[in-house]
């Protein structure tokens, strides 16, 4: 007998009762379809992460104060003559394109008719082009507005509709600290997780932040966009050597500032949700080998309805190894339709899941892959004992069943 009709007498078995083979495959569907998805679904979160950082700005790096032997943010070390010393150097210009000094602080803001908590940012003209930020209406702050201390403001859309509802805010005026500012451009929604905190901001000259309206005299930040992401790592060298000849310190222990780099936040962020995706995923799997022992389960019980059949098969000269790959044949198209069916059902599930939630769309083309391979790999494994106790039958014993 050969190949083919083998599969044919496995696939005509697997027909007679098409409920049982329906629930044998249940749990290798649920599990094919839990694994795709949280895959896919890994994947876009991954993807739309690295778009939230890469909308942050282009090649971005930031100094913050504080090094090792302080906690990141908690010193006062930088100062915006460091960041004009940055921008003036020859050596560091060759890798940067633009200086962001930046100075930021939770406080009150309030308009006419109502009043709300968040951050304000005192800037200068560079932070749009170093943090790619678009404007939704007017415009962002002017070097005029920097050098003539400009009590003007721009506001992310979040806070243009907490304070002024459907009202048209520029040219409207909100109290910074007591301080009056005159709204001169709303800025363009960022989205997203990471990059939503965009939306809730509100951004003032930097002069103005310093003298007028908090009274510091040091920066929280000094954002650096690199001309390419080529030479990224050469200019955080750099940047970090001239920081500290310029604060007199020899021994890179003592630090009082810190670089990081989008490298640095893209990782964290990616093994993050990578680890979480992978945790979720192994769950997911442990139906596949609950699904497994399921039809290994149902085939056993096949073996013994069975049992006169494969005795009259034996004694007409069927051998084992055909016993035996009929039996696997029966297993592993089980669990390929189960398969199958759960790629199926896990690239519609993803899809509706990524349409009702507006998340990024990834679909796992290695997970759909592995998947599938798990589950044949499932049918051989899990069909071997009832293929082997079939094929072990004897004859004689086999055909006085009852």
């Amino acid at each position: 007998m050969n190949i083919s009709d083998l599969i044919a007498i496995a696939s005509e078995a697997l027909t007679l009762n098409k409920l049982r083979s329906f629930l044998a495959t249940l749990g290798i569907i649920i599990g094919i379809a839990s694994v795709i998805a949280l895959l896919s679904l890994g994947e876009g979160s991954k993807q739309a992460i690295k778009l939230e950082v890469n909308s942050l700005g282009a090649n971005l790096l930031t100094i913050i104060p504080g090094g090792t032997l302080q906690l990141p943010g908690s010193s006062t070390s930088l100062t915006l003559s460091d960041a004009k010393a940055i921008q003036n150097d020859s050596s560091i210009r060759r890798f940067v394109s633009n200086v962001s000094p930046e100075f930021s602080q939770d406080t009150n803001v309030a308009s006419s008719r109502t009043y709300i908590g968040t951050t304000v940012l005192g800037v200068m003209p560079d932070y749009q082009f170093v943090h790619m930020v678009g404007m939704q209406q007017g415009a962002f702050l002017t070097q005029s507005d920097e050098k003539q201390l400009g009590k003007v403001a721009v506001i992310g859309p979040q806070v243009a509709s907490s304070l002024f509802a459907n009202a048209n805010p520029i040219g409207q005026t909100v109290h910074i600290n007591d301080t009056p500012f005159t709204v001169i451009g709303v800025t363009q929604s960022k989205g997203g997780n990471i990059a939503q905190y965009q939306d809730n901001l509100v951004y003032i000259p930097l002069s103005v932040a310093e003298y007028e309206v908090f009274g510091i005299h040091y920066l929280n930040a000094i954002s650096v966009s690199v001309k390419n992401a080529k030479v990224m790592t050469e200019a955080q060298n750099a940047l970090g050597y001239f920081l500290l000849a310029r604060h007199h310190i020899i021994n890179l222990t003592f630090a009082d500032f810190s670089i990081i780099s989008q490298k640095d936040v893209l990782h964290v962020a990616s093994q993050t949700s990578q680890t979480l995706t992978s945790l979720l995923g192994g769950i997911a799997g442990i139906s596949l080998v609950v699904g497994g022992i399921g039809i290994m389960n149902i085939m056993l019980m096949a073996v013994i309805e069975r049992t006169r059949e494969i005795g009259l098969r034996k004694a007409l000269g069927a051998t084992e190894s055909e016993i035996i790959f009929q039996f696997l044949s029966e297993t592993v198209i089980l669990t390929f339709l189960g398969g199958i069916s759960g790629m199926v059902i896990g690239v519609l599930t993803t899809t509706a899941i990524s349409f009702f939630l507006q998340t990024l769309l990834v679909i796992s083309l290695s997970g759909i892959i592995l998947s599938l391979g798990v589950s044949c790999f499932m049918g051989i494994v899990f069909g071997l004992y009832p293929a082997y106790k079939a094929a072990a039958l004897s004859p004689i014993e086999a055909l006085r069943y009852e």
